[in-house]
């Protein structure tokens, strides 16, 4: 019997999609060798990279002047792409949201005139702050933001207008679990290791007109322009991870595509959140306009019972519960290949455990 994974990354995967891996992981599809040991400039390769890209584009309803790249690195490489790719004046506007929005401002800061416009560290990232085109600089290069907070479990509940201004977002946790106006965006960055496969592989969705700006000392490597022009195939990518990322796009089709998902993931995080808000044991500190579908954290009354439920819910087959450092208690990552079965259990296993730690 699998277990439940409720880990903020790596996640877990859908099962119809590691059985059809397993199947393939050998001999791909009549090739005699695995994607493991495939050249990047096979034609069953490049069939692969093409496919990721073209449902990617159909999921995400990706506008014909955007560019989809798979790359190395991370979302934290992208961190120093951004401010080295979009380069203008020097300068650039960062709201600071959680952990992942603050590093991305700290290495952006090495290479030019960087702004915290607006932070929601004052109330220890429990809400995003208003923003209003009018608290951004007119010369600035981009406004950044990260869409989703993994670890404090908030989320923009829209889309921040930056009027001019070319906005870019790290959306690594929250990809292809709801919709998104991606014509909003300059550049879109994602890792996989939430929503789309294994790490290794990151996506980069970047607007025509932001594609030519880099600065003279970015690295090839770290070039938009270069990946974009060579299709993801520069250098040799990460195969493997690109490809488990196409059959979890693939899933996702046949699926009814992210309005389907963004339904059940609105299913899930109302049963936990529901639970929680009608427990006098659990509290989640998040301000309700602002809380994540995809990562859920929570306390018990104190840090003893917080261990004990970690230790007493990994015997039950629910994994991976204890909060991140910054937060504490317990953190519920549910992406979208967890189910709605692997929210009811744990539902009732916190229900049981508060019955017996009252």
């Amino acid at each position: 019997m699998r277990n439940y994974n409720f880990s903020a990354g790596p996640s877990m995967l859908p099962l119809a999609v590691l059985e059809k891996v397993k199947n393939n992981l050998t001999d791909y599809e009549g090739t005699g060798i695995s994607v493991m040991e495939m050249s990047h400039r096979s034609k069953p390769y490049q069939a692969i990279n093409d496919r990721a890209e073209s449902l990617l584009r159909e999921l995400m309803h990706i506008p014909e002047n955007y560019d989809i790249i798979f790359v190395q690195g991370g979302a934290s490489m992208q961190f120093e792409a951004i401010p080295l790719n979009i380069r203008k004046s020097g300068k650039a506007d960062y709201v600071v949201t959680g952990n992942f929005a603050g590093k991305a401002y700290k290495e952006a800061k090495k290479y030019g005139d960087m702004v915290e416009t607006a932070s929601s560290a004052d109330r220890n990232f429990t809400y995003i702050p208003a923003l209003k085109k009018e608290m951004f600089r007119p010369d600035a290069d981009y406004v950044h933001i990260c869409f989703n907070n993994t670890i404090f479990g908030t989320r923009y509940n829209a889309i921040p207008d930056t009027g001019n201004i070319p906005l870019v977002a790290d959306i690594s946790s929250c990809i292809l679990s709801q919709e998104i106006d991606v014509s909003k965006f300059g550049v879109l960055y994602a890792g996989a290791q939430k929503n789309v496969g294994p790490a290794g592989v990151t996506i980069v969705i970047v607007r025509n007109d932001l594609q030519d700006m880099a600065a003279d000392i970015c690295p090839t490597m770290m070039k938009w322009s270069t990946q974009i022009k060579e299709k993801s195939l520069y250098n040799t990518p990460p195969c493997f991870s690109t490809y488990v990322a196409s059959e979890v796009f693939a899933w996702l089709k046949d699926l009814g595509g992210v309005k389907a998902i963004q339904k059940i993931n609105e299913e899930k995080a109302a049963l936990l959140y529901d639970f929680i808000d009608n427990s006098d044991f659990y509290t989640n500190r998040v301000e309700k306009p602002f809380r994540s579908l995809m990562n859920i954290p929570f306390v018990s009354p104190s840090e003893e019972l917080d261990k004990k439920f970690v230790e007493e819910s990994a015997k039950e087959g629910l994994l991976t519960l204890k909060g991140h450092r910054l937060v504490g208690g317990m953190r519920a990552s549910v992406y979208n290949a967890m189910p709605v079965e692997g929210i009811k259990k744990l539902v009732s296993f916190m229900a049981k455990f508060e019955k017996d730690n009252k």
